[in-house]
């Protein structure tokens, strides 16, 4: 196979490998689901519309803070599924907390060990 010294050649193998290159840096944006307003919520989460946004601040002022992004699936139209495809863009508190390092909440502690 002989291969081209042609100077278009080269620069489409530059271009291929900065376009390779530039994928995995992309950062996701992230978003506090006990601040922010329906408009941020719509623009960051993926498969939350207007109505869905406005849903989660609705339950967010009548039950208080979330705790946790699984809370997220309490609000009406928002199931696991979502919350799961979201995961990386949500953070909780104002501390910015990613939601994936979020203390699990537990009601009983377990005993000791010996």
């Amino acid at each position: 196979m002989k291969t081209s010294n042609h100077p278009f050649t080269a620069m489409l193998r530059g271009l291929a490998l900065a376009l390779l290159l530039a994928g995995p840096a992309h950062a996701v944006e992230q978003v506090d689901i006990n601040s922010a307003d329906a408009a941020t919520l719509d623009r960051v989460l993926v498969n939350v519309g207007e109505a869905k946004a406005e849903a989660i601040i609705a339950h967010r002022e009548a039950n208080g803070p979330f705790k946790s992004a699984e809370q997220l699936a309490e609000v009406r139209g928002i199931g696991l599924k979502t919350v799961e495809s979201n995961r990386d863009r949500i953070l909780i508190g104002k501390a910015g907390v990613p939601a994936a390092k979020a203390p699990a909440t537990t009601t009983a502690e377990a005993p000791p060990r010996n």
